[in-house]
């Protein structure tokens, strides 16, 4: 990586405007297939303070893919779950995560520290010649033209002018992007809209009655949030009223009475007191020509879930092979529109599930909302996280498993499958079906770029056992485009895939 301050005109293959956890993501995933990337930053250095606290284990397993899960996961520490109580103290609602690890080769759910996050995945940019990054530039035009974009900055730093060249741009900068306003996209508003006062504590002496289990105080009265995160960091989340002002609930005078329940000024201090406004919007469009939007720009959900930041990293997961297909001809252009089919009704999902959990917080009746998520009488309902399957796409909509995230079986050794895999397509296959493939059909995966995995390990059989299938194709970003139980069945799983361009002919002879 070259960090850059010339004021030459540049060319590149892909422009990330934001370097935020999404941003650096998706620059990590280009680096990686060797998209030659230039990502244009305002600020001069990652925000110090924390914002997003949770990760999940497909977001883990990403960052497996870009190969900065061992210096991630050093500042984290798996999450053990969430309770929901209500006013008296009692437990409504137990979403315990398992100390285990789980199908994706990861603890299911990971408490973190932002500013370590971004410092890992910045630093891992380093490893990948084709990737710059510029700080201190703010974009104020992008001019698309027949066959790329024109992107127009500023040198903050010398208030110099300067553009660059590239054939997609992406938007990873937030919730008041400037590429979605310059594609002219709405937001699809879902309805929820709250102000809630964020107080990052750092204890400076232990406090083990806090509790490691994050908390939902149903409170009608004051809804409240607990999170437990690494080392000696707590944070409460606190409804604000209507009639409260922000700037008078921001001061020690208002903050130290709304934690003396949990905390006062003896336990530690008050890091950071913000009001956010959560919001539930998703874009109208993700993709207008050669521009797209990935991260906040394209969504925002309430954080009942902890699936913000999580959503961005899904989104850079799905984008970066489709664009690194699409530069290297590979694949035609219109794969592109498969990013937006399958990403917003995906994140959609996990947004209307934060409302819903959001609605046992904040109601005043906070039994109807128990009953639509299953409770019968006074009972404690047990939540469990679901994996949605993707928007219509690049899978077969009819197949069990299409659409659906695939697992990550250790195998024969212990080895990881994703170590083996890279980030590129796989078959996952018991052993007796691929030594049964023909030379032919073994041929036109290779020319694709498909990996056979056919290793006996005994997770991996169980898996294709479980579901009744003989083999499993599946994509860079680990969703399963469908599976067969004939060569047949294999064969046609390749003819929906996006060939090279310039051997498609050939590969349509072949099958």
């Amino acid at each position: 990586m070259t960090q850059s301050s010339q004021h030459r005109d540049l060319e590149v293959e892909v422009v990330i405007i934001g370097y935020g956890p999404v941003g650096a993501t998706l620059a990590n995933l280009l680096g990686l297939r060797g998209v030659r990337t230039l990502v244009l930053e305002r600020e001069s250095a990652a925000y110090h303070l924390p914002r997003a606290v949770h990760f999940d284990d497909e977001v883990m397993r990403i960052f497996q893919t870009i190969g900065l899960s061992d210096a991630i996961n050093r500042n984290a520490i798996p999450s053990i779950g969430m309770h929901f109580v209500d006013a008296d103290g009692k437990l409504i609602l137990d979403w315990s995560r398992s100390s285990e690890i789980a199908s994706q080769g990861w603890h299911p759910s990971y408490r973190f520290h932002q500013p370590d996050l971004e410092s890992a995945l910045r630093s891992g940019l380093k490893r990948w010649p084709s990737v710059s990054v510029m700080t201190r530039c703010d974009v104020f035009a992008l001019e698309e033209e027949a066959c790329d974009v024109v992107v127009r900055f500023e040198d903050l730093s010398t208030g110099r002018l300067a553009k660059c060249r590239a054939k997609y741009v992406v938007g990873c900068d937030g919730a008041r992007s400037l590429v979605r306003r310059f594609m002219g996209v709405s937001m699809d508003d879902l309805g929820f809209h709250e102000r809630w006062l964020v107080i990052d504590f750092l204890l400076s002496r232990p406090r083990p009655d806090l509790g490691d289990y994050s908390v939902q105080y149903c409170d009608p009265t004051r809804p409240a949030t607990y999170v437990r995160g690494t080392n000696n960091r707590r944070r409460w989340e606190i409804t604000l009223l209507s009639d409260e002002d922000v700037h008078v609930m921001t001061t020690p005078d208002r903050i130290w009475p709304l934690l003396r329940r949990w905390v006062g000024p003896e336990d530690g201090a008050i890091e950071r007191a913000a009001v956010y406004t959560f919001h539930s919007v998703v874009a109208e469009h993700w993709r207008v020509g050669r521009l797209l939007l990935a991260g906040d720009s394209a969504h925002q959900t309430p954080p009942f879930l902890g699936q913000g930041m999580c959503a961005g990293i899904r989104d850079a997961s799905n984008l970066a092979w489709k664009l690194a297909d699409v530069v290297a001809r590979r694949s035609p252009d219109s794969l592109l529109d498969s990013y937006e089919s399958e990403r917003s009704p995906h994140v959609r999902e996990y947004i209307e599930r934060a409302i819903r959990l959001g609605g046992i917080i904040n109601t005043k009746n906070a039994s109807v909302a128990l009953t639509a998520l299953g409770r019968k009488g006074d009972e404690t309902v047990k939540f469990t996280s679901a994996k949605p399957r993707l928007g219509p796409g690049l899978w077969i909509s009819d197949d069990s498993l299409g659409g659906q995230l695939a697992p990550q079986p250790a195998l024969i050794g212990g080895t990881q499958l994703d170590h083996v895999v890279g980030y590129d397509f796989a078959l996952l296959a018991a052993p007796a079906f691929a030594h049964s493939l023909s030379q032919r059909a073994k041929a036109a995966a290779r020319e694709i770029g498909i990996r056979i995995i056919d290793d006996a390990a005994s997770a991996l059989q169980l898996w294709l056992d479980q579901n009744s299938v003989n083999a499993a194709l599946v994509r860079p970003d680990r969703y399963v485009v469908g599976t067969a139980m004939t060569e047949d069945d294999f064969t046609a799983l390749l003819r929906l895939l996006p060939a090279p361009i310039q051997s498609r002919h050939a590969l349509a002879a072949q099958l």
